[in-house]
């Protein structure tokens, strides 16, 4: 999609949390690659870039040689820096320009790396500061053009899973494999740029194990299918689970889906702005555990989505802070009872101050196909 992101935007929101932070560093190094994409548009595989706390001309991107034409034309308002060490060498440069305090992303860089750095600073009055997920926490909250490209994705996902449900590939006799590939197919055929994960294809007991890989064995009549899967368009991913019966449907499958049914609507209703966010994973495990099944639904309600499948914020038992409006997340709790089968479903929202806003639109109606 022609979308071109206000990166120099997100590095001032940046700089701005860099100058009012309780430790302030004078300039930041930013090694994870996924951050230096979101705060430059470079999609290379070997980059960083410097972020100066007060003079936007003084950042620099920095990448090697088989990028300078790239770089160039996906960052043409930073001033690049040719180096294959591309960290020592953004620490060099800040340190020539007379930074004394240079942060760096500690939840990014091996101990060795740091070592390594900071021996080469000994003696020079340069401070290294480490800093963990202060460009997560920005990413966190999508602007309008991130939205748009996670609508896009959410769109294919929905439009390819029905596809192959209209050309009969969910039947009997089918293969776990088969149905996973056949999906990702046509999430290619629909226009996606890739897949956002392993596609899940979980059929009969299969379905009981929530990160189940696709195998050769064959879906048949009766069986739980479970389906977890995603599109990226332009670096941005969809995520959406649903779980199907093929042919005929037991009276447990039925309430089993119920349950979980109960419990991802009391989830979606809780995205809140400023909710805590343990008081939304709550929201849909009460119902779960109110029902007797809480020692089977193993995992935390959702998880933030947009560059990287899985980011900030986690919304689990055990997590801190509250949910920002704006935040991408997905409401994914599951049921799964060990040699029966399991149920999930999922979607993938944006909290807003109206209600969250829906991306994934497949039906969740109990559905035998």
């Amino acid at each position: 999609m022609p979308i071109i992101h206000d990166t120099a935007g997100r590095r001032d929101r940046l700089r701005s949390q860099l100058r009012s932070a309780d430790e302030p560093v004078a300039a930041l190094v930013v090694s994870d690659l996924v951050n230096v994409r979101y705060l430059t548009g470079f999609t290379g595989s070997n980059a960083a870039v410097l972020i100066d706390a007060d003079d936007p001309s003084a950042d620099r991107v920095a990448t090697d040689g088989r990028y300078i034409t790239q770089v160039a034309a996906q960052v043409p308002d930073i001033a690049p820096v040719i180096e294959r060490a591309c960290v020592p060498a953004l620490v060099e440069h800040a340190r020539a320009a007379g930074a004394r305090r240079i942060g760096f992303e500690a939840d990014t860089e091996t101990v060795a790396a740091h070592r390594a750095l900071a021996a080469t600073l000994d003696g020079s009055g340069v401070e290294l500061v480490g800093l963990s997920g202060i460009v997560q926490r920005l990413r966190a909250v999508k602007d309008a053009d991130e939205v748009a490209l996670l609508r896009a994705a959410c769109a294919i996902g929905d439009a390819a899973l029905a596809a192959i449900i209209a050309d009969g590939v969910l039947r009997a006799g089918t293969t776990e494999r088969e149905a996973a590939r056949a999906l990702e197919w046509e999430m290619y055929r629909l226009g996606a740029d890739g897949i956002a994960f392993e596609t899940i294809v979980a059929a009969g007991a299969h379905s009981a194990i929530p990160h189940h890989r696709p195998t050769h064995t064959a879906l048949a009549d009766g069986d739980f299918v479970k389906i977890d899967f995603g599109a990226v368009v332009a670096g941005y991913h969809s995520d959406m689970t649903r779980t199907f019966v093929l042919r005929r449907a037991a009276d447990w499958q039925r309430d089993l889906y119920d349950l979980v049914a109960t419990a991802q609507e009391a989830g979606r209703d809780a995205l809140v702005p400023g909710a805590e966010l343990r008081a939304v994973d709550a929201a849909a495990r009460d119902v779960i555990a109110d029902a007797g099944r809480g020692e089977y639904y193993v995992h935390g309600l959702g998880h933030g989505v947009g560059l990287e499948i899985h980011e900030a914020p986690g919304i689990g038992k055990l997590a801190a802070g509250t949910l920002p409006c704006g935040a991408a997340v997905t409401v994914e709790p599951g049921v799964y009872l060990p040699g029966w089968g399991g149920v999930r479903i999922e979607d993938t929202l944006v909290v807003t101050e109206g209600g969250p806003d829906l991306l994934t639109a497949t039906d969740k109606t109990f559905t035998v196909i």
